[in-house]
This record gives structure tokens, C-alpha cells and sequence, in this order.
């Protein structure tokens, strides 16, 4: 049998293993919030099992249609680990927050105070989102600071965005880049730390 019959064949084969396992997946993430205060909306999709973590105080709310990749293999780049979405109240309360139609592959966010993620924001492969410095028992840290991403942001792989950051609608995150200032909308934005290189229409 020529070998692009066979290769038609093993792809069929693993869209149906992937749908599968994404149908399982999102039956086991659904069962773990029924004991969590997390509220996600409707037809979200998981490629393998993701970790929600939720202090005492905290809230996370998700909207509908995002999709969540934490297998490994779910993102041609790779995998480091599964998604990570965490809140750790340092006061009294804190709050996550993410809009309609977004997309987050192996992506950790750990929330102290707030961090408000628009619509149809792209989070890159190992994509790392804080808005806290953790260990603040540490005198050398400061307080947290809240992390706005507004709608339609694409953040590349690799990329961490530092505490008290705005990124503007539109705007473009780099691979590898480290956000420690706000960045306007429709940017374009690179480097460690990060720095807008062009600015763009829509």
C-alpha cells in the first residue's frame, strides 16, 4: 500500500483517538469543578487534563468556547507541562477572569489579586502569566499587582507577563519575550525586556 494511503489512514485514526480523548477530558475537568468555585461557560474544549487551583477567597470565571491544550502533543511545539490556573488570595480575595473564545496551550496563570483576560486572546506554548512575585514572606517582593490583556492579543510561545501589565487590544507578543512594562494596543511587541518594534492597523 503506497504510503500516503497509510499515512491518510494513521491521521484519520488519531483525529478520532484526539476527538475521543477531548470528549473524556472535558468530562473529567467538568467532574473536578463540581468541588472547585471555578464557573466556565459552555463548549470549552480540553486536550488532555488541565489543573485549576482555588484559595480560599478566589474566583475564576471562564467564558465560553475556549480551548485548553495540556497534552503534550496537542501543540507542534511542545508541551512542557499541562495548563496551570491557579488563585492564591494574599489578602482577602482575588480574582481570574477570562472572556469568550480564547485559547491557552500548556499555559500557567497564577492570580494573587486580579487578572482580567479579554476575548479572543491567544496564549503561545509555555505561556506564563502573574500577577505576583510569590513568596512574599520574602521582604525583598512587593505587593501584587493586577494584569489586564484585553481582546485580541496574541502572546507567543515562551512568553511571561509580569505584574501591574496592560497589553492593548490587538496587540502582538513575541516568542520568548518578557512583559515587565504596559504595552499599548496594536503593537507589536518583542525582547527581554519587551519593547514595541511596530505599531499596527486594524
Amino acid at each position: 500500500m503506497p504510503k500516503r494511503n497509510t499515512n491518510r489512514i494513521y491521521n484519520a485514526l488519531y483525529r478520532y483517538y484526539i476527538a475521543y480523548n477531548s470528549i473524556l477530558c472535558k468530562i473529567i475537568v467538568r467532574f473536578k469543578l463540581l468541588f472547585q468555585d471555578v464557573i466556565i461557560g459552555n463548549e470549552c474544549v480540553f486536550y488532555g487534563n488541565m489543573t485549576f487551583e482555588v484559595g480560599n477567597g478566589g474566583k475564576m470565571v471562564i467564558g465560553d468556547r475556549c480551548i485548553f491544550r495540556s497534552k503534550k502533543t496537542s501543540n507542534r511545539i511542545g508541551l512542557n507541562h499541562r495548563c496551570i490556573f491557579s488563585t492564591t488570595p494574599v489578602d482577602s480575595s482575588c480574582e481570574l477572569r477570562i472572556g469568550n473564545d480564547c485559547g491557552f496551550s500548556g499555559t500557567s496563570i497564577w492570580c494573587f489579586k486580579k487578572i482580567i483576560i479579554g476575548n479572543n486572546v491567544r496564549c503561545g506554548a509555555n505561556s506564563l502569566i502573574m500577577d505576583g512575585d510569590a513568596h512574599f514572606e520574602d521582604e525583598r517582593t512587593s505587593p501584587p499587582k493586577p494584569i489586564i490583556i484585553e481582546d485580541n492579543v496574541f502572546i507567543g510561545a515562551n512568553v511571561v507577563v509580569k505584574k501591574g501589565v496592560t497589553i492593548g487590544r490587538n496587540s502582538v507578543i513575541g516568542m520568548n519575550s518578557v512583559v515587565t512594562h504596559s504595552v499599548p494596543a496594536n503593537s507589536i511587541a518583542v525582547g527581554n525586556p519587551c519593547r514595541i518594534i511596530k505599531q499596527i492597523s486594524i
